[in-house]
């Protein structure tokens, strides 16, 4: 599966459990780290586990596991880390906190707009 496959799927998965401003950087260019980074939130503690859930789950519904997960055992802050997708799901304050999007300014915005359901 190509990292946009995931990318996509991953990006789905946080939308259908309402994640807050899904972000995705195409980082491709700028680190070895991967290939996209999505950055997205949730309203409490509780949300947020269930979207770094519902993302894991649904690429393992596709046959692909992470390499690597931080936080699971309840966090602010959860790292999916596919190799070259990464999934970072905050809590709304950390996120704020951390900025991963000023960090990565130089990174291309991927338009999801299109993978997301309407309100």
């Amino acid at each position: 599966m190509t990292a946009e496959e995931k990318m996509k799927i991953a990006v789905k998965a946080l939308d259908a459990k309402r994640a807050e401003d899904i972000q995705v950087l195409k980082v491709t260019e700028l680190t070895i780290l991967g290939d996209y980074f999505i950055i997205a939130n949730g309203n409490s503690t509780t949300h947020t586990k269930t979207l770094a859930e519902e993302a894991e789950f649904q690429l393992s519904q596709h046959g692909v596991e992470p390499h690597h997960t931080e936080g699971m055992n309840g966090s602010n802050w959860y790292i999916l880390d596919y190799t070259d997708v990464i999934i970072h799901v905050f809590y709304q304050e950390t996120r704020e906190f951390y900025r991963l999007e000023q960090l990565w300014a130089d990174a291309e915005h991927v338009d999801i707009s299109g993978w997301l359901t309407e309100e």
